[in-house]
């Protein structure tokens, strides 16, 4: 999928991206950080995080695509490479709320749980997760603005000057 609409759908479906991945960053840091947030959220959280592993590579790929159909210069070129980078921030997001999801899980067992993976219990996991998830939600948030920003450099920048 190049087109929508007669649209690159790069151009759409980067909104997508701008939007669900700092989303799912910040519900990471929400869900480590508050236990009452991860009861409810942890579970959504981790599958919003694999759409977006999902959507991050289609996306990127759209964007080589158009790369491709326009005029060469630097800053498409740099815009392109800092979004080759979202995969990496959208896996860590995703991995991280897989292990707040399923560590939540774990926990909430109605039966006492004959193994216990990822040690629920652990002040100390706990504590190094929650740090961890902030750290790589604040990351991915980062990776967004900056990629989001080259791109619209790239697209705007002498716009004044050609009309």
């Amino acid at each position: 999928m190049q087109t929508v609409n007669g649209l690159p759908a790069h151009v759409l479906l980067v909104h997508a991206i701008v939007v669900l991945l700092p989303l799912s960053a910040v519900l990471l840091a929400l869900t480590a950080i508050w236990p009452a947030a991860r009861r409810r959220l942890a579970g959504p959280n981790a599958i919003l995080a694999g759409v977006v592993v999902v959507l991050v590579p289609i996306t990127t790929s759209a964007g080589e695509w158009l790369e491709h159909r326009v005029a060469p210069n630097a800053l498409i070129h740099r815009h392109a490479e800092l979004g080759d980078t979202a995969i990496y921030a959208a896996v860590a997001v995703a991995v991280l709320a897989v292990v707040v999801w399923w560590r939540q899980r774990e926990s909430t067992g109605r039966t006492p749980a004959k193994r216990t993976y990822l040690a629920p219990a652990s002040s100390a996991l706990t504590a190094a997760l929650t740090v961890a998830a902030v750290i790589v939600s604040a990351a991915a948030v980062y990776d967004v603005v900056r990629i989001g920003d080259s791109g619209a450099k790239a697209s705007w920048t002498g716009w004044a000057a050609r009309s």
